[in-house]
């Protein structure tokens, strides 16, 4: 059974398996594949599985494939609440769903929340608002969706590349940005 059918069979959706397994697993594991055991993270936040945190980890924890599974689609379902609660009542593209879904499951729904991404996105500008993910200013300068804890990180710049691509593909726009 593929990713995508196990977190379906713990009820997600297929439009929040679909990012799970295209957008957030690879980010957050290498190959896709759950890492078994807590690590740090590169700005030192224990994290586990498809980068789960939480204050119940601990360092030298190690998981089943099935656990960490089971976590990947507790955390994708709070994150896609919250994504739903955020975005109400605008009706997302699969494409946005897919890449908000990614950047609230990285950088939190706080953020989210307080993000000009956000605005654009209520205010009916849905097209600059997925070019938020990759021209983002804040106080590190464009792009503060690329940083954790004050270091911009390769990883990031190629997953804000990636979510922006999805978030774009149903919008039927000239994609040149």
């Amino acid at each position: 059974m593929s990713l995508k059918q196990k977190l379906m069979a713990l009820g997600l959706s297929s439009a929040v398996a679909l990012a799970g397994v295209n957008l957030i697993a690879p980010a957050e594991a290498p190959n896709g594949e759950p890492i078994l055991h807590t690590y740090l993270d590169p700005v030192d936040i224990i994290t586990a599985c498809f980068g789960h945190t939480g204050t119940e980890l601990e360092l030298n924890q190690f998981f089943s494939e099935q656990q960490c599974i089971e976590m990947f689609a507790k955390d994708l379902g709070k994150a896609d609440r919250q994504l739903r609660r955020l975005t109400y009542p605008v009706q997302l593209t699969e494409g946005e769903h897919a890449a908000y879904l990614s950047l609230i499951y990285n950088f939190g729904a706080g953020n989210f929340q307080t993000s000009t991404l956000r605005k654009l996105l209520l205010r009916g500008e849905r097209v600059a608002a997925c070019h938020q993910l990759t021209d983002a200013c804040g106080k590190h300068g464009c792009n503060g969706f690329v940083y954790a804890a004050d270091i911009k990180l390769p990883g990031l710049v190629e997953r804000r590349k990636e979510e922006r691509k999805i978030c774009l593909k149903d919008l039927y726009v000239e994609q040149n940005h």
